[in-house]
Formats: C-alpha cells, structure tokens, sequence
C-alpha cells in the first residue's frame, strides 16, 4: 500500500507498537542521538520527540531503524518483494497467447502508476514564512557527535535541475545549519546535483534549490536509490508505490516538491559562494574534515499546520540508515543481474557502510570467471567506490557471514586467488592516502579449476557434508534421543 504522507504511516507504526511518543523534553544537541543510539541497538521502536529543547516542532527518528519498518514503509511484508517486482517489470519476453498479452498489458498499466502528477494546491504550503520570517532554528536540527561543526538538517530531500537539459535531481544530502537563513549543501563530487550546479556556475548563473523533509516514506526512500542520471526518482518512486507522486510547484523557485511534504525550504546558490563545511560525525563512525561547499540562501519556507519534522542520526553502524541500506541492496539485484548476468545473489554488510565491502555469489562455469566480475562489480554504477570484492559460490548463503568467511579463510591461496588495483572510492572514505581514489581488493574464494591452474591430483577436494539417507533417519528419531 501506498502512506499518503509521513504522518499516516507513523499513526500506522503506533497503532502496531512500532512508535513510541516522548512526552519528556529532550535536546537535540547530543542526548536524542544517545537515546535514539540505545534504541537502535535493542532493535527498538520509531521515536517521535514531542518537546525537543529550543523547538515547538516534534522530531521523528529511527523511522526506519528495522529492516521490518523499512518493508512496511515500502509497502511490502519483505524487501526481497520489491525485487521481485523489478524483475518481472525488467523481463523482456514477447508475450505468448491470449495470457501473455493480458500480462503484457498489465505491464503496460503499471506503468501509467508511474510518473508523478501535479496538483494546484497543497499541504506543503499552509503556512509560508518570506524573507525575514524565514528561522531555520524553529526546526530541531540535530547536534549529533560532538566535534560537529553544528546542528545539521539530515533526511532533507534536496531538488534540482539541470540548467541546459532541464533533467530533475532529487538527492539526499546532509546540510549544515549555518545561520537562520542558510544551509550548507555536502553534495560530493561524484553526485547528479553537483554536476547541475557545476553546469550553473560555468554558466554564471544561480541554481535554484528546494529541499522538503517528512515526505511520505516511498519518496524519501528514492532520494537515496542509486539510480542512473537519466532516471526520474518520483518515476521510480511511483513504481514502488503503485500509485503516482503529486507533486507542487514552488513558489519562488523554478522546481516541484511533494505535495504531502511536511516543511519545505526554498532558495538560491550563489556562483562560486562556498562556505567552511562539518566537521561532522558520518555514517563511516569518523568525522569528516572541514571542506568549502556552496551555500544555500533559504528565502522561503513552507509548512503544513502542525508539521513534523523528520530526521535521522548517522555514525558507526549500526544506524538508521543501515535498513535503508538493505532496501536497495534487496531492490536493485535485478539491475545488478541484468548488467553481470552470472551473479546469483549479493550482499553489501552493514559494517562496511555499504561501498566498503560486497560479497557476490557467482554460478562459475570457466577460468577466472570470478576476477571478471569483481572488475565488472568495480564498473557497475554507485558500486564502483566498493573497496573490497569477495566473491563465492552459488551454494555459498552470501548473507551468512561465517559461512562466507569460512570460504574466504579456507579457498584463497593469496599468491593466485588475490586481485589488487586503484580506483574510485567514496568521497567520505579516510583510509585513502588520496582524497576520491585508493586501493582496491578482489578475493576469489570459489571453487578453483584445472584450467586456472590449480593442478593437484584428483582437483578441487569435496565438502564433507552428512549424506541425506543418515539426515532423515535423525530428524525422524529426533524426540527419541530426548534432545528437544
């Protein structure tokens, strides 16, 4: 199902005792994020601070803290239904039959759920604050880690366009709260909306931006899908929900936010304005230096009568963020699939923040097949920062990290089954002795051929595995030997 906005699906979460309210005033600076860390490592409930210090809105967190309340926020009982629902939409068989067309055209249906609508009027701007009026200290912006360089504006949904092509960018970044009319956008090198305000500034010209908070769940999910440049996010938002994005435009800038939205800022980037940005305590668990990034003159912001202001804590996993995370990693194998045929299944581990590690299964059928696709993983889009590549087995459970190290510990000779190189790494990573590229590792821990050299008499030894016939007789006797 489809939440029409943030609050809906929070009511929903209350109702199945997914939420709990906090009546206690609490304060953005550093204790919400002790408490909600606490929280996130008991597994615990969505959080929605009703009097954070200094602010008159309430603060939702850890909305999406379990991997179950990132498959209800999606619409689905488990993540792995939405990749199967890619891969049916992605399947490019010709129908066959009176039944074939009827799927076709199915297919064809879905597709009119996709692209975004706009509407005249919308919640989004009940209350609107111009100029002077405008105080990013209402909003409880978090003070997460305490070497920050302040309170930052997490979960905002940042808005752009491409000024020569008009493309739309909708992305996820963190912003700093500079002063009560000014944010700092930390978009990376590597990301769509900064190459739209590179495209400005050679221009010379201002680029527009909006950024909404406590969209419904779906959409402020796509702001952190890994999707192709050319891909509209309210598009593929509207896939996920089975019913199309409305969306308004602005009212002082040239761009369209969810109608649903709870708080939304509108305003202008300068050509070549950039301020001292962080530090700020990352999803890495490190603080990432102070660096120049452009600034944000924020000249409207709207609201919807009684808003609540949705954000999210990030620093050593895990976090909040680590659900997220799963979602596109269970989302997007489809995609994956369909550019490396061979693979199975992947898994990316919450402690490696997702670009630091992938482990890959792979159906091997000749030499050297497992070096191919760490290169081809290495290609693949956002997974092009990943560091580390182990690759396995198809019978391997790539999502059973002791069955996975077992392979990797005992599969490996270092001198034949180890790739090393240099590429593109996150901006975020301080392990590389270089800013944006560094070192890179490939371990072939699958079963090695003849043909890749492995010559010992009789070839790759057998797994001793217990034979069916002795597994069925110990299950049926099982109560006997008095060991339930």
């Amino acid at each position: 199902m489809a939440w029409a906005d943030l609050r809906a699906f929070l009511g929903d979460l209350e109702k199945h005792g997914e939420l709990r309210r906090i009546k206690a005033p609490v304060d953005p600076r550093l204790e919400v994020t002790e408490i909600v860390q606490r929280v996130v490592r008991a597994g615990g409930p969505a959080l929605l601070f009703e009097n954070p210090v200094g602010s008159d809105l309430p603060l939702a967190i850890n909305v999406f803290g379990t991997e179950k309340r990132m498959a209800r926020a999606l619409g689905v009982e488990k993540l792995d239904d939405l990749g199967a629902r890619l891969a049916d939409m992605l399947r490019p068989e010709l129908p066959h039959g009176f039944s074939g067309m009827r799927d076709a055209l199915g297919k064809a249906a879905r597709l009119t759920n996709m692209p975004p609508k706009k509407v005249r009027t919308a919640p989004c701007q009940d209350v609107v604050y111009k100029g002077d009026e405008v105080d990013l200290f209402r909003l409880p912006g978090i003070l997460s880690w305490p070497d920050d360089g302040g309170a930052f504006l997490n979960l905002g949904l940042t808005h752009t366009r491409h000024p020569e092509t008009g493309a739309r960018n909708l992305g996820m970044y963190r912003l700093q709260r500079h002063d009560a009319r000014t944010v700092g956008m930390h978009w990376q090198i590597h990301k769509d909306s900064n190459a739209h305000h590179a495209v400005a500034e050679r221009r010379g010209e201002r680029l527009p931006v909006a950024i909404a908070f406590g969209c419904d769940p779906v959409v402020t999910y796509a702001a952190s899908a890994p999707l192709p440049a050319d891909i509209d996010e309210y598009l593929f938002a509207g896939f996920l929900r089975s019913e199309r994005v409305e969306l308004v435009d602005c009212l002082t800038v040239p761009l369209q936010v969810p109608a649903n939205a709870q708080i939304v800022l509108e305003g202008w980037l300068e050509p070549g304005e950039r301020l001292p940005e962080g530090p700020f305590g990352d999803h890495t668990g490190f603080y990432t230096p102070v660096e120049p990034f452009p600034a944000l003159h924020v000249n409207v912001m709207t609201m919807q009568r009684d808003p609540i202001y949705q954000t999210i804590v990030v620093g050593r996993p895990p976090q909040e963020d680590g659900p997220m995370g799963k979602a596109t990693e269970r989302i997007f194998l489809p995609l994956i699939r369909m550019l490396i045929p061979e693979i199975v299944d992947y898994d990316l581990p919450e402690a490696g923040v997702f670009h630091n590690c992938a482990i890959v299964s792979i159906d091997k059928r000749y030499p050297k097949q497992a070096q191919k696709v760490m290169h081809a993983v290495w290609g693949a889009g956002q997974l092009s920062s990943c560091k580390l590549v182990i690759v396995v087995d198809a019978d391997c459970d790539v999502h059973d990290y002791s069955e996975v190290a077992w392979r990797a510990f005992g599969n490996v000779d270092y001198a034949h089954d180890l790739v090393t190189t240099i590429g593109l790494v996150d901006h975020l990573d301080h392990s590389s002795y270089e800013q944006f590229y560094g070192g890179k590792a490939g371990i072939d821990a699958t079963r090695k051929l003849a043909t890749e050299g492995y010559r010992r008499a009789g070839g790759w030894p057998d797994e001793c595995v217990m034979d069916e016939a002795t597994r069925t007789l110990v299950t049926s006797r099982w109560k006997e030997y008095g060991l339930s």
